[in-house]
């Protein structure tokens, strides 16, 4: 028997690829399950097998319980701390105490519990040996073969006994898939789990899309192009944005390829998904013209402070430059990372004609200026007060109509309108008056309720809205403190949840 159990390890060991401490483990489970099964009382047993010779030896426990317990729950297996000290000297509380036992026979549980095990082991040992070596590979691409697909998820064999799992939401619409073909995906996520798939595969993500032209242009891997952003409408059409960093090549070209032949390899491995390879440009504004491609674009208005351009193409050029179903326009605007208003230029003009007229009109009234003159700064491109006070004055006299008196004096009036502003907020601030709720609340001093109140918190039930981080704006607040007054504001709330707690008790 002792020879079985090296042989019955070995086999398995080389068959799994998996450790032979494994396996002895698993057989030693085994066989301590199947002495327990003999017993009518409930032991505890452990089996230790020797690596080299095969011999095994069975032991049954007892683990040391401390004397302050009035009753021991298993007797068959526990036993108090002193009485355990009489046989071993150094246990200790929660350790054990053994007696060998007669070993039952391997050959008995070879095609029973054995077995169980060692299936169960290896298993378990297979998982955990997929997630060491897929872990450090999520954001790579990866190949297989499609195992099984089910309700429109796919199972797909990785190979050494990994198996990945794409969620039907990540599979590219409309793709007809079939056990035996072979794919490729995107590793976006490996979950260490003990039932289930632990490899989360995306084929509708744009970094696949990165990934697809590396191995297709050899430019890329050797740093002469670089591929800056993908984007993606699975199944039907994309964008790619690449860049050169050698003057000597074409980007478009290297990754279109010849006769296409390059960039139709990338588009058959994505269902027939259409693939638009934009020129990257460190001004964003050309940038996203273009990305427009195929749409014209005729100009282009860019607003930094909401991250956003407006777009305005030729009437006949809109329905493409907008795209089915705003297609084209939204790849452009996840390519390029900018929102996008697309628009005629008909419509441009009256939408910065109004935004002129708007602006005019702010001006005359706050600088005190005729309509001349403030239709000049409109257009020379003075959008606020601000930018009239601290533009600088060189840049100011380089209009025509402009001289220095005139220069100083809108400067001038310009910073009595922001001076005026700020009395303004400040008064406001100083008129703020904290409720009495808040003023009165435990933990609070009234230079901060005011100082609260000045900014907007004027009641308990607004500084209980509150989260730590911003009360600690204010200058000088600890989080300690903030913490307490937060939770002293909330207080209320829990008093009404115990309120309705005792009415159902009381109900009850």
């Amino acid at each position: 028997m002792n020879k079985e159990i090296l042989m019955v390890v070995d086999v398995v060991s080389n068959e799994k690829g998996v450790g032979k401490d494994i396996i002895f483990e698993a057989i030693e489970a085994a066989l301590a399950t199947a002495t327990k099964k003999r017993h009518r009382e409930d032991i505890e047993v452990r089996v230790a097998i020797d690596r080299e010779t095969g011999d095994y030896d069975t032991f049954r426990q007892w683990e040391a319980m401390p004397d302050s317990e009035e009753a021991l729950e298993f007797p068959t297996r526990q036993v108090y701390l002193s009485d355990a000290l009489e046989q071993a000297s150094d246990i200790e509380e929660g350790g054990f105490i053994e007696e060998t036992m007669d070993s039952v026979e391997f050959g008995r549980i070879a095609a029973q519990t054995a077995k169980q095990v060692i299936v169960q082991k290896v298993r378990e040992a297979e998982r955990n040996q997929v997630i060491e070596a897929y872990q450090d590979r999520v954001g790579e691409m990866v190949s297989g073969v499609v195992k099984r697909v089910e309700r429109g998820s796919v199972i797909l064999d990785l190979g050494n006994n990994a198996e990945a799992y794409i969620p039907r939401e990540d599979m590219i619409p409309r793709e007809a898939v079939r056990a035996g073909d072979r794919l490729r995906a995107y590793l976006k996520d490996v979950r260490p789990e003990a039932r289930g798939p632990q490899l989360f595969l995306s084929r509708i993500a744009p970094e696949l899309l990165i990934e697809l032209f590396k191995i297709e242009v050899p430019e890329i891997n050797e740093g002469m192009i670089e591929l800056i952003n993908g984007a993606r409408d699975p199944g039907s059409r994309a964008k790619i944005a690449v860049k050169a960093h050698d003057h000597r090549i074409d980007p478009i070209g290297a990754c279109v390829g010849m006769r296409g032949s390059r960039v139709q390899a990338v588009s058959n491995e994505l269902g027939g998904e259409r693939v638009d390879i934009i020129l990257w440009d460190e001004n964003p504004a050309q940038f996203v013209i273009n990305s427009m491609a195929p749409a014209e674009v005729a100009s282009i208005m860019v607003d930094e402070d909401s991250h956003s351009m407006d777009v305005a193409v030729e009437e006949e050029n809109l329905s493409q430059a907008i795209g089915r179903g705003g297609q084209n326009v939204k790849l452009a605007s996840e390519l390029t990372q900018w929102s996008l208003n697309v628009m005629s230029v008909e419509q441009s003009d009256e939408k910065n004609e109004a935004e002129a007229q708007t602006l005019q009109a702010q001006l005359m009234e706050e600088l005190d200026v005729d309509e001349e003159m403030a239709s000049i700064l409109v257009q020379e491109g003075f959008s606020s007060v601000e930018e009239v006070a601290y533009v600088p004055e060189n840049e100011m006299l380089e209009i025509e109509e402009f001289d220095e008196v005139l220069v100083k004096e809108l400067r001038e009036r310009a910073r009595d309108v922001m001076l005026t502003r700020a009395i303004a907020s400040e008064e406001k601030v100083a008129d703020s008056k904290p409720a009495d709720d808040l003023l009165n609340m435990e933990g609070m001093n009234k230079a901060l309720a005011y100082e609260l109140a000045g900014r907007g918190i004027i009641t308990m039930e607004d500084l209980a809205d509150l989260s730590v981080d911003e009360m600690l704006e204010i200058e000088g607040m600890e989080s300690e403190q903030a913490g307490e007054l937060i939770m002293t504001a909330r207080a209320p709330w829990f008093e009404g949840e115990e309120d309705k707690n005792e009415e159902g008790v009381a109900d009850a």
